[in-house]
Formats: structure tokens, C-alpha cells, sequence
């Protein structure tokens, strides 16, 4: 039986198109494997050879070659293909160099940045980006301007119109709603994958996966007029279906983070 989520040793996210990020907390390696092992035995059509990214940002050091080495080969015999590792230090990139493995940047800002201090909700700043200038010029050149009065047409800023999809989503597409909400006036297929930076609204049955706050928003939220999905996610933290009560399959449901634990009910 896998072990409660606060004591494995490797916490699990999945990132913003189905990419696993794999968050080292303990390096024992055999529970590491042995837990991912148990996670494809669960779920074999998500996870069965399922890319995942190794981050060693929750270590006090970077670990040497070998028990990295170690590591990736018994994730591989576990069924998963790790494929890069997160961004850090100077020691991980000359220890993804060794291991022969790129080093991706996306996923560790949903974590932290490698000196440890936190890093700003990217949901957030995609939603409201600063200008260039302010972002660009120097702080002499911003102090003293005084702010102009609000107008009608400046008052506030609109927000980005969700994205809407009037026709089903089949099996192997994936619809993405980049710094929006998604709404899918039918169904979403077995095998299909939705995506959005904000919620998603599905009034017909969930079927495959659907991933909401992509970009780390834990305000986001999953409803579906029929919940049969493979696998639910918000801000990274998910679901698949074996975890799902069974009174709640095929109603009409609601998933939402609730203190890094994702909740679902169902819709009154």
C-alpha cells in the first residue's frame, strides 16, 4: 500500500501539458522507485512510460553521480522515462551533464527559485504582466512621474475572454486555454487531454484528463456535468480515477485545492 502523500519521499506534480514533475524530498532511492512503481501498477495508461522531470530543489545538496545514476535507472525499471532535470545550482547542471539529460526551467517556478526564496505565483503575472517600460527602465526614470486619473476606458483592465469549444473533444486531442478559463459545451473523450491557466467547465461528461491552473493558480477549479475523468489536476496537485469515490462517478462534480489537497463534491 503506498504511503500517506506527507511521508513519501517523492512528491508527484503533474505540470502544464501532462509532463510529471518528480520533487525529490527524501533521496532513498529504493521507496522513491518502489513509490512510482506502485503509481504505474495504479494508473498503467497515464503513467506507464510517462515523461517525468527529476527535481533535486528539496534537498539540502545536490546528490553525486551515482546515486543520481541510481535513481533514474530504477525510476526507468519502474515504468517512467525521466527525461530531464529541473533547474538549480551550478552542482545540477554539471550533474544533469553527467547523467547525459537536459535541464528544464518551467516547472521549478511553481516551487521556488534555486536560492530558496519563493517565487511569485506565475499565474498571477501572466494574468497582469507589468509593462516593458516599467519592467525596463531604470529607477530614477520611474519615481517622480505622478500616476494619470483613471478613465473610463483605463479604469480597468479586462481580462483575457475564456476560450470556449462547442464540439467534443476526441480521444488523443488536447485543447490548452493559455490565461484563461475553458469551457466545453459537450464531452471530453476517454484519452483526451483539457488545459487551462484558469478553471474549466465541462457540461457534458469528463472522460480523459483535465488540468486547471496550469501555471501554478490554486484559485482554479474543475466542474463537469459527468465526472468519469481519467485524471484531474489543479496547480500541478491530481487525482486519477482509482482515487475517486465511487458516488461520485458519473455525477455532476466540482474539484478545487483546498491546503495543497485537491477536493472534489458533488454539484447541488
Amino acid at each position: 500500500m503506498a504511503a500517506n502523500d506527507y511521508e513519501q519521499a517523492g512528491e508527484l506534480k503533474i505540470g502544464q501539458v501532462g509532463i510529471a514533475n518528480l520533487r525529490i524530498r527524501s533521496l532513498d532511492v529504493d521507496q522513491l522507485v518502489r513509490e512510482m512503481r506502485e503509481r504505474v501498477e495504479r494508473a498503467p495508461k497515464l503513467f506507464g512510460r510517462a515523461a517525468v522531470i527529476v527535481d533535486f530543489g528539496g534537498l539540502a545538496k545536490t546528490p553525486d553521480e551515482a546515486t543520481a545514476r541510481a535513481l533514474i535507472d530504477g525510476l526507468r525499471g519502474a515504468g517512467v522515462l525521466p527525461v530531464a532535470l529541473a533547474y538549480g545550482t551550478k552542482d545540477n547542471d554539471a550533474l544533469a551533464a553527467a547523467l547525459g539529460l537536459p535541464v528544464l526551467a518551467k516547472f521549478r517556478a511553481q516551487y521556488e527559485y534555486a536560492d530558496g526564496t519563493p517565487a511569485a505565483a506565475p499565474a498571477a503575472a501572466a494574468r497582469e504582466p507589468a509593462p516593458r517600460e516599467a519592467a525596463t527602465a531604470p529607477a530614477s526614470s520611474r519615481a517622480p512621474k505622478p500616476a494619470p486619473a483613471p478613465t473610463a476606458a483605463t479604469a480597468e483592465k479586462p481580462r483575457a475572454p475564456g476560450r470556449m469549444q462547442k464540439t467534443a473533444v476526441r480521444s488523443g486531442q488536447q485543447l490548452y486555454a493559455e490565461g484563461c478559463d475553458l469551457t466545453v459545451l459537450t464531452t471530453v473523450g476517454a484519452g483526451a487531454e483539457v488545459i487551462a491557466d484558469g478553471s474549466i467547465h465541462v457540461y457534458g461528461a469528463l472522460r480523459g484528463r483535465a488540468l486547471a491552473g496550469a501555471q501554478g493558480n490554486p484559485d482554479a477549479r474543475i466542474f463537469c456535468r459527468e465526472f468519469h475523468a481519467e485524471l484531474v489536476a489543479i496547480a500541478g496537485h491530481y487525482k486519477v480515477l482509482d482515487d475517486i469515490p465511487e458516488k461520485l462517478r458519473g455525477k455532476a462534480v466540482q474539484v478545487w485545492l483546498e491546503n495543497d489537497q485537491l477536493r472534489l463534491a458533488a454539484l447541488e
